[in-house]
């Protein structure tokens, strides 16, 4: 048979668990709440937004500069075979140059 002090203390044990467990509840809310706040005091998501925007916008940037980098070769290439074909109009221009003068002499 149990006696009344042991029912004593299994209620006194229960009731302390209890009051343990509603603390420690009590306890996440308020750490929960408090992490709400200073997320919202610090304004974190709206800086890793705009992070993120800022960062896309320069990738978008570095690829354009990437594709004019690449036009601009392209031009320089030409520009270089222009070059060659202005050089070898002026060697013939030279070369006919001499032809005419030896011709009126």
């Amino acid at each position: 048979m149990t006696s009344a002090s042991s029912t004593s203390a299994k209620s006194l044990f229960v009731e302390s668990k209890m009051r343990l467990a509603d603390r420690v509840q009590v306890n996440i809310n308020n750490v929960a709440s408090l992490t709400r706040q200073i997320q919202r005091g610090s304004k974190s998501n709206e800086i890793l937004m705009q992070a993120a925007k800022s960062f896309a916008q320069q990738e978008q940037s570095l690829e354009n500069a990437e594709v004019n980098l690449k036009k601009l070769g392209l031009v320089m290439t030409h520009l270089e075979y222009q070059l060659d074909a202005i050089e070898q109009s002026s060697n013939k221009l030279e070369e006919v140059t001499e032809q005419v003068r030896a011709m009126q002499r």
